[in-house]
């Protein structure tokens, strides 16, 4: 397989996870699908990224994740 098709191969199944993260978190449901609404939530995070709470905030993020990550193995 070609160095280009082994890339394109990885970015697609990071894409694919990056969007189950959507389905997961409930995004999709909770905003009845709607890609602006959506992308305009990424917005609102990205630059929340950009400020001066963004230690704050990525700590918070990380650890609500693990948290759920790990409820989710536990229950299933």
């Amino acid at each position: 397989m070609r160095d280009w098709q082994v890339k394109r191969r990885e970015r697609t199944r990071h894409l694919i996870e990056l969007g189950g993260l959507v389905v997961k978190a409930g995004l999709v449901d909770l905003t009845d699908d709607d890609r602006a609404t959506l992308y305009g939530a990424f917005l609102t995070v990205a630059d929340r990224l950009r400020g001066e709470e963004r230690a704050n905030a990525l700590a918070l993020w990380k650890r609500k994740g693990k948290r759920a990550f790990e409820a989710e193995q536990g229950s299933g």
